[in-house]
């Protein structure tokens, strides 16, 4: 029976994904005079090819790999805790469906560009970004709770303070975005709405790095266990 195992070396790959994902399609677009150099919005980083053609084909891949480490976490909790009790089932499958729907809004982000379909990309970005801080969140309530068979304190306490980072962040993103008029992909510093474009999208960008750096403390812990998939024939 052939069976496949999914390990640190996987995640490592993920990290990798997504960090390369925002900083190709910037460095594309920045290239190519598409957007300013100081804090662009991530999707305006996307919305012209051929950057908008290379950020949806990576997302996916990314969202991919990211969804394949947050399944891996949630087994990875689910089994400690058939051994030690310390984690409740409840609270590690809402992280797993927070996780899945942080996904599956980077999909709609990549798919409808901000300069083609405004409403069902701000709605991928709101999914991908609460859905996404969420899953922090609940992870850092887990990794307290699994202390110490899980994770070290060190690791525990940086999940924290990138959690908190991301929540912080999370709220200038979206409120100075109402206040943003979506009409050029370049800035000027004399624009009435400039403020609240550059706080809503530096802050932007330490939210999906947070994500980024989230998933790197997953890496101690993956080190622990390895995953086997199985399949088997029935007849």
């Amino acid at each position: 029976m052939p069976s496949r195992s999914l390990s640190a070396r996987g995640h490592n790959h993920t990290v990798l994904s997504e960090t390369s994902t925002f900083i190709i399609s910037y460095v594309i677009a920045v290239f190519r005079h598409d957007v300013d150099v100081i804090f662009p919005y991530i999707s305006d980083t996307a919305a012209k090819p051929p950057e908008s053609c290379i950020f949806g084909l990576m997302t996916f891949i990314s969202a991919c790999a990211g969804i394949s480490t947050i399944y891996v976490r949630y087994k990875f909790v689910e089994r400690l805790s058939e051994d030690t009790l310390v984690a409740s089932p409840c609270l590690n499958k809402m992280a797993l469906v927070l996780g899945m729907l942080s996904c599956l809004g980077m999909c709609i982000v990549a798919t409808f560009q901000e300069t083609t379909v405004v409403e069902v990309h701000d709605v991928g970005a709101l999914l991908f970004f609460v859905s996404g801080v969420s899953y922090t969140i609940v992870q850092v309530v887990l990794s307290y709770h699994i202390y110490p068979y899980g994770s070290s304190s060190c690791v525990f306490r940086a999940r924290v303070v990138i959690a908190v980072l991301a929540v912080l962040a999370l709220f200038p993103t979206v409120i100075c975005a109402f206040f943003v008029t979506p009409t050029t992909l370049h800035r000027h510093t004399d624009d009435k709405d400039y403020p609240f474009h550059l706080a809503s999208a530096a802050c932007e960008w330490v939210v999906a790095f947070s994500f980024v750096f989230f998933f790197l403390t997953y890496i101690d812990d993956f080190k622990l266990f390895t995953l086997h998939v199985r399949t088997e024939l029935e007849g």
